[in-house]
């Protein structure tokens, strides 16, 4: 339940605290005191945004803090998930600096919003008098039936499959519109791999092929300059061998009167070897190379070849073209693998659909189980509130689709007149009696819910007398099963509180303060005469004050 509400700096409020009790605390004060101010503080701790149109001074900071005690509640898994320190008295804080930025502390560690937002759905429901149009919305229908029937685990496995399905069916959509695109390509790149393929490309062919090119284009001028190599070492006309063979001999047989220069005989006979192997190596060298026209062709048709495929891809390399051919392989294969892959999703959502066709049958199976007492008890509820020819039905309306929360949506009918037919709320209700029923709802769901507190923001506006003080028991049987907070202008409700806090306002020379307190027994009394008779207090309405206070 909230302890304590701490706030500075905001609006008409300098500084306050305000200790909350367990039951029904009732708020009250002149229009304009600032009863809603306090709401819109408390919505900043439960992840509301602001800026700094909150600040009272705009050259400070607006610090709100709210206590709250959860130990009897079930959010410790929540406080794991989030990584978050749980105390049994847990601490949120947030602060809003005169920049207009805002930090949010749960228990000291700085969250997001949308952490606080989280943590209040499991803290607070505030009702105001703007809430009762989203009684008309069919979510909210929905959701309210949802807190009478015990099928929590059931919906988060159905939304657990639902995000599945629709994650696969994106997918599969987009598949589909991938596979049809691809084998628009699918020739084309079938046809530019098969030129490729067939090209057979050979890594360092090119090299090879130009070296060779390079020398059967000029096979004349070698063979013209190896012949005339070989003439001079070895040929008729001039034969370098021979003569070198006779002045290799003529050496020899002096060798051994020239003394220590007889090493010239050894390099001669060296010499002559070498040039020997060299133009036995020319000789042979010139036989291998040979005229070859055709594959001199076969050479200029193959490199013209693998040049084109270079153009056409824009490459420089056989290197860079076989990459292009595996890069098509891989395209190829990928648009092939689509429909295998489509086919593979398709299973899984046929799968997935008879599934959640399953859990949505027994999801609406519950609804309707608990739908006739639901009907019985708000219409009792609403005879009590002084309509007593209420007819309310709660249609479940099959949806072709799938939903987050099964395959329907849920609509509320109501009439307030005897042999009218129930029709949309937002159709047929008034003001109080969107009031009365929503006041019908919210104590229905205080049975079954766990929430610890629950704020309302004059739910009793439009009604009065009677029905005010019918409502107001519907309120306090409330506030035995959980903590409830409510600011009222009604003298039959407030009369109903286990504690009753005043707001009021005060001025001074410089400003206007909004503060709250709370009322003593004698206080209280006063309080409740003003609210029936206004400022003048007559006997008769202090009396009437005890009376609904039960002093009398």
């Amino acid at each position: 339940m909230l302890q304590s509400l701490y706030i500075q700096n905001y609006a008409l409020i300098n500084e306050l605290e305000i200790d909350f009790k367990s039951g029904l605390n009732i708020i009250t004060g002149e229009t304009g005191a600032g009863k809603s101010i306090l709401l819109g503080a408390l919505s900043l701790i439960l992840g509301q945004r602001a800026d700094t149109t909150v600040l009272k001074d705009k050259s400070k900071k607006c610090f709100v803090e709210a206590k709250f005690v959860i130990n009897k509640f079930e959010v410790k898994d929540f406080f794991k998930v989030n990584e978050l320190d749980y105390e049994d008295i847990t601490i949120i804080r947030r602060e809003i600096t005169d920049s207009g930025k805002s930090r949010a502390f749960i228990n000291d560690t700085p969250v997001n919003i949308s952490i606080l937002k989280d943590l209040g759905t499991f803290l607070v429901d505030i009702h105001s008098q703007h809430e009762t149009l989203l009684l008309g919305e069919n979510q909210f229908q929905l959701d309210l039936i949802d807190s009478f029937v015990n099928q929590k685990e059931l919906l988060n496995d159905y939304l657990k499959n639902y995000i599945e399905y629709k994650n696969l069916t994106s997918e599969y959509h987009q598949l589909v519109s991938n596979s049809e695109k691809a084998k628009s390509d699918l020739d084309y790149f079938n046809f530019q791999f098969n030129q490729l393929e067939s090209a057979n490309l050979k890594l360092g062919e090119q090299d090879e092929l130009e070296e060779e090119l390079e020398k059967l284009s000029h096979i004349e001028e070698i063979k013209l300059n190896l012949t005339n190599a070989n003439q001079i070492l070895s040929g008729e006309n001039i034969d370098i061998l021979s003569q070198l063979k006779q002045a290799k001999n003529s050496i020899s047989t002096i060798a051994k009167f020239l003394g220590n220069k007889e090493d010239i005989a050894t390099r001669m006979d060296s010499v002559y070897i070498e040039l020997n192997d060299m133009a036995l190596e020319i000789e042979n060298l010139n036989s291998s190379f040979e005229h070859d026209p055709d594959r001199l062709e076969f050479i200029k048709t193959r490199l013209d070849s693998i040049y084109s495929l270079q153009q056409k891809h824009k490459c420089k390399s056989v290197d860079e073209l076989l990459s292009i051919k595996d890069e098509l392989q891989q395209k190829i294969d990928h648009i092939s693998s689509l429909d295998f892959r489509i086919e593979d999703i398709q299973k899984q959502l046929n799968r997935l659909i008879e599934l959640l066709n399953n859990k949505a049958g027994q999801i609406s199976q519950n609804r309707k189980k608990s739908i006739p007492a639901v009907e019985k008890k708000i219409v009792e509820m609403l005879q009590q509130l002084g309509i007593p020819n209420a007819q309310f039905v709660v249609e479940q309306l099959p949806t072709d689709e799938f939903l987050p929360t099964g395959k329907e949506i849920i609509r509320f009918m109501f009439s307030a007149n005897k042999n009218v037919k129930p029709e949309e709320l937002s159709k047929i209700a008034s003001g109080g009696e969107m009031s009365r029923l929503m006041l019908s709802l919210k104590s229905l769901m205080a049975e079954s819910s766990t929430l610890p507190t629950i704020i309302f923001d004059e739910i009793d506006s439009g009604t009065s007398g009677e029905i005010a003080d019918k409502m107001g028991a519907i309120i306090k049987r409330m506030a035995g099963k959980m903590q409830v907070i409510h600011i009222t202008h009604l003298p039959q409700i407030a009369s109903k509180g286990d504690y009753h806090f005043l707001v009021y306002k005060k001025d001074n020379h410089e400003t206007t303060n909004t503060y709250i307190k709370l009322l003593s027994k004698e206080e209280r009394i006063d309080e409740i005469a003003k609210m029936l008779s206004g400022e003048l207090l007559t006997t008769a309405a202090v009396q009437n004050a005890k009376v609904l206070l039960g002093e009398a």
